[in-house]
């Protein structure tokens, strides 16, 4: 599923029906592609946007260091 999603991100006008069905042949269901490619499109919808705008990323504004509280403070509440 990530190398399909990959190539719909990054080459979607090389995307087939052939890489759809050899996702199905890993035993991804046709639902759980839907989800994937659904929350794909939101995740690049809104890199594309941060671009654009010019939005500087939370990394450069707390170092690496900041980062890695915050990802200790979400693992912490549960949230994976």
């Amino acid at each position: 599923m990530l190398g399909f999603l990959e190539a719909v991100t990054l080459r979607p006008g090389e995307v087939t029906r052939a890489d759809a069905a050899a996702v199905r042949a890993a035993g991804v269901s046709d639902d759980a592609i839907e989800d994937a490619l659904a929350v794909c499109a939101c995740f690049n919808l809104i890199d594309r946007l941060a671009d654009s705008f010019g939005f500087t990323p939370i990394s450069h504004v707390i170092g690496h260091d900041g980062l890695m509280r915050r990802e200790a403070e979400f693992l912490e509440r549960g949230y994976v």
